[in-house]
């Protein structure tokens, strides 16, 4: 089992920038893809961004040039750097993971973008 947990949430203005972060509760060595979801009042969660098995890096293309997604492996932790931030980027963004068939998801932190 892996627990996740989200910070770095909060009120940012347009063409701000934070950066999230997603502290898994065991090695990430050992998890094969793992990155950031959002969802949007009223609409689907979607993909952020992501790194996917075999060392593939998925961003949506709405972020592309503006999120950058790393990690730290000694301190188990995945990041999302968002730049340029946009109103309609405002959302409550969620770290997952997938660990053999089995998927994670960590409580999530808001992210609001006023104009």
């Amino acid at each position: 089992q892996v627990q996740l947990v989200e910070s770095g949430g909060g009120l940012v203005q347009a063409g701000g920038s934070l950066r999230l972060s997603c502290v898994a509760s065991r090695s990430i060595f050992s998890i094969s893809v793992m990155g950031w979801y959002r969802q949007a009042p009223g609409k689907q969660r979607e993909l952020v961004a992501r790194f996917g098995s075999g060392g593939s890096t998925n961003y949506a293309d709405s972020v592309k040039g503006r999120f950058t997604i790393f990690r730290d492996y000694a301190k188990n932790t995945v990041f999302l750097q968002m730049n340029s931030l946009k109103p309609e980027d405002t959302a409550v963004y969620y770290c997952n993971c997938l660990k053999g068939s089995a998927d994670y998801w960590g409580q999530g932190t808001q992210v609001t973008v006023s104009s």
